[in-house]
């Protein structure tokens, strides 16, 4: 098995089926959505990665599922993974059929309840969505009023799909990273649901051009920190004056790196220049910008260098 998502620290190693199992939302009593998939799924996710609010991304492997799903305080965006199957899905009177297979989602909205016939094992991987960060990305984004969310069952969307599958292979087990990577792409998440599954059509506000350049600079010198809490987004974009949608597309518009991009590419070159003008270990290396372990920095490195830190090093000097 390849190295767990790492949680963030208001979920720092808690057992993965159980952390939030009694988690209800205060206002309408319904579970998390984690924990509403622990209990109906009998299991634990492959990996996981949850924020406090409980937004985040699981990447499931259970067995066939006859079961009814309750209502849940997160929209919960699917994409499947696995071998082609049909399946049954019942809400109320109403019975939808479909086929599961790469290129489709699934998505259940806040409160809503089914009743799921899947006949064979299941690989997904699930967005965890609260209302009121889609309601922030639509106020930041989207102009015109929110609507809800259709309930979709194993319906054609490659695009969400590509996007939400991208996260079990694009998580470097390194904090800071893995947060500013996956806190982008829920955004970018909530914008793709605002466009493509809701009631009525979306339109985006148009594009603000760049960042001023003592904007940029600081933005900058932020990413450059070596405190994860510098280069969260949230951070990075209340210190420019913006909303988290407006301050990657000027960040992007400024340097042609979203700040995920611009940080990954960062911590390469510091990377570099520690193997090539030091005699520190590749572990400490590892260690001192931020990786879980020397397989995650490895792993990493080499997706972006297309060598292994020890090769690279051996060939530099």
């Amino acid at each position: 098995m390849s190295e767990p998502i790492s949680h963030d620290a208001a979920y720092e190693n808690p057992p993965a089926a159980a952390h939030t199992s009694q988690d209800q939302s205060p206002a309408s009593g319904r579970r998390a959505a984690d924990a509403e998939m622990a209990r109906v799924l009998h299991t634990t996710p492959f990996r996981m990665a949850l924020d406090a609010s409980g937004t985040g991304i699981a990447h499931w492997k259970h067995e066939p599922l006859h079961d009814v799903v309750e209502p849940m305080s997160h929209h919960v965006i699917m994409a499947y993974n696995g071998s082609t199957q049909h399946m049954e899905r019942r809400s109320g009177r109403a019975v939808a059929t479909g086929t599961f297979r790469r290129g489709v989602v699934i998505i259940i909205p806040e409160g809503s309840s089914s009743r799921w016939d899947i006949p064979k094992p299941v690989d997904v991987v699930q967005l965890y969505l609260p209302h009121a960060t889609l309601k922030r990305v639509a106020d930041e984004a989207v102009t015109g009023t929110l609507t809800d969310l259709l309930e979709r069952t194993a319906h054609p969307d490659p695009i969400t799909s590509r996007l939400l599958l991208s996260t079990v292979s694009a998580l470097e087990g390194n904090g800071a990273l893995d947060s500013l990577f996956r806190h982008q792409l829920i955004d970018l998440l909530a914008m793709r649901l605002l466009a493509a599954h809701t009631g009525s059509p979306t339109t985006f506000q148009p594009t603000m051009g760049g960042l001023s350049p003592k904007v940029l600079a600081r933005a900058i010198e932020r990413l450059r920190s070596d405190s994860d809490a510098d280069v969260s987004l949230d951070s990075l974009a209340s210190d420019a004056g913006l909303s988290r949608f407006h301050f990657c597309r000027a960040f992007k518009e400024s340097t042609g790196l979203s700040p995920h991009a611009w940080l990954r590419q960062h911590r390469l070159e510091q990377a570099m220049n520690m193997l090539r003008n030091t005699g520190t270990s590749i572990a400490m290396v590892a260690a001192e910008l931020g990786y879980a372990s020397q397989t995650a920095f490895a792993a990493a490195f080499r997706r972006l260098s297309g060598e292994t830190p020890s090769d690279w090093r051996r060939r530099m000097r």
